[in-house]
Order: C-alpha cells, then structure tokens, then sequence
C-alpha cells in the first residue's frame, strides 16, 4: 500500500476540489443556454492503475460532458505512482538513478459547440522523484481568435502570476510560446496563455499556492468568456473552421503534448489520456 505524505495528501485534495468548481460552473454555464437539447452534465467515471507486483498503482477519475454549450468537455484527476521505464525514467527530472514516482494532477480541455466560443487547455500537476515539483499551465484556443478575449485571458494570468513573482508571466508565456508551437504547420496551437515545469524554488508553499491560483484563475475568467460568446449566432463557415482548427489541435496533442507521452508511458488509462481529443474534427 503506497503511503501518501502530508505534501501529496494536500496536493491530491485540492486537484480534487478544483475538478469539483470547474465541474460546476460548466454545468451553470449549460443551465444558462436555451435549446432543445438538455443541459449537459458530467458523467464520471472511475480507473483504477492496477498493481504489477512492483508497486505501481493509484488511479484516478474521468469526466465528461456533451451538452448545448459544450460540445465536449472533459476535466479528469488522476494520481498514480510506481517506476519509470528505463529510458523514460532518463527523460524525467529526478529519475535517472531511482525511477521510483508519484504524480497527481489534473487535466482539462474544452471544446465548445459555438465556434465563437474558444476551446481551452488547462493542466496543473505535482510530480514526485528524487526532487519534487510543480508543473502546468492555461492556454486559449480560439477557432476564430477575438483580440479582446485574447487580451482579457493573458491580463488575468498576468495580475494573478503578478501576485506571486513579477518574472513569472513573461517567462511562463515565451514558454508557452515555445510549447505550443505545431513544427510542421509553421504556427502555433492557439493564442498562448502560460506553461511552467519543474518549479521547485525551495519553498513547497510558495509553488503550491502559486500552482493554486492558476487553477482558481482559470475558474474565473474562463466562464466570462464563455458567456460573452456562448449565445451569438455562427455560420456554417464559421464551423468548418472550427472543425479544421481541432484537426491542428489533434495533431499538437497526438504528436508533441507531453502530458499524452506520460500517460501512455506511465500505463494511464488510454481513454482518460485521449480525453482532449474533439468529438469532430475535419482535415481538407
């Protein structure tokens, strides 16, 4: 039986509280759109990482809504432990003399059925090896991009960043900038947002609490923006280019996102890694 600690107990917590707000306010946000169709709720589901015989284990839970606003949302938590492979345990930080781990996080993608309304990312997680760290970030993802919200989006993470380190934001956007670049489109995945890995300053409080604000940033302003687009009309131009723009959003995650390359390598539960994959995607 692996024996969480105080500082992964607390880590673990919260990413299940945040799962629990962001729940909720996607399903106010259902409640809040008129159409024939219900309004959308969350249908969880719970997998379990089953031991090997070497200590691997943990788990976590699934969960997605198909409604009126979201045409796929998907918010899952998971928390596992056990050993890297060899090489992978090479590429982790920490890992390459004991690729023993602990990992809990969660991680969300939103893809809204009004091609005005921006697809989002966001993914906040606490790894433990020989050394222990924070990692994460929020990015926006607009079909079709509207400088206003783009602004609106980059300015909360900023105040919130703001709050905690004055370098954070301009050092977590370039890195986001270079994360969420598509080599073989020539362009980015979408508006950018923030991206930070292997924070650990020496003081465990400190990146917590920053990780923290990421996610209740995201709480706040994502709603908003929501609902500033949630209810105008779209054309069905307007959808072939949201359909052509999740086919670029499928690529980055299928071929560079490094949260699917864990998942895959760490035995997570396949249909949870796929989760950020769109329900509808065209390429022509």
């Amino acid at each position: 039986m692996y024996e969480l600690d105080d500082q992964q107990r607390a880590a673990q917590s919260w990413f299940s509280r945040l799962r629990d707000d962001i729940c909720s306010a996607l399903e106010r946000l259902e409640d809040e759109a008129a159409g024939p169709a219900p309004a959308g709720r969350f249908q969880r589901t719970a997998w379990d990482r089953p031991d090997a015989g070497g200590g691997h284990g943990g788990g976590g839970v699934m969960s997605v809504l198909k409604g009126r606003v979201f045409e796929k949302a998907g918010v899952n938590i998971s928390t596992v432990h056990g050993e890297f492979s060899p090489e992978f345990a090479k590429q982790i930080n920490g890992a390459s003399d004991d690729p023993r781990f602990f990992a809990t996080g969660i991680s969300l993608v939103i893809h809204p059925l009004n091609p005005l309304v921006p697809a989002v990312h966001l993914n906040t997680r606490f790894l433990v090896t020989t050394r222990r760290w924070f990692g994460g970030g929020a990015d926006l993802n607009p079909a079709l991009p509207d400088d206003g919200q783009t602004k609106a989006f980059h300015d909360a993470l900023r105040i919130m960043a703001g709050r905690h380190d004055p370098a954070y934001y301009p050092a977590y956007k370039k890195w986001a900038e270079d994360y969420f670049w598509v080599p073989h489109r020539n362009r980015h995945r979408g508006v950018g947002g923030i991206f930070y890995d292997h924070l650990d300053s020496g003081d465990w409080a400190k990146d917590f609490a920053f990780t923290q604000d990421v996610g209740a940033t995201f709480l706040d302003i994502y709603p908003r923006l929501v609902r500033e687009k949630m209810h105008q009309p779209y054309s069905a131009a307007d959808r072939l280019t949201q359909l052509r723009y999740r086919g670029l959003y499928a690529e980055f995650n299928l071929v560079y996102d490094r949260g699917t390359t864990f998942g895959l390598k760490t035995g997570g539960n396949v249909d949870a890694i796929l989760m950020s994959l769109p329900p509808e995607a065209r390429w022509d």
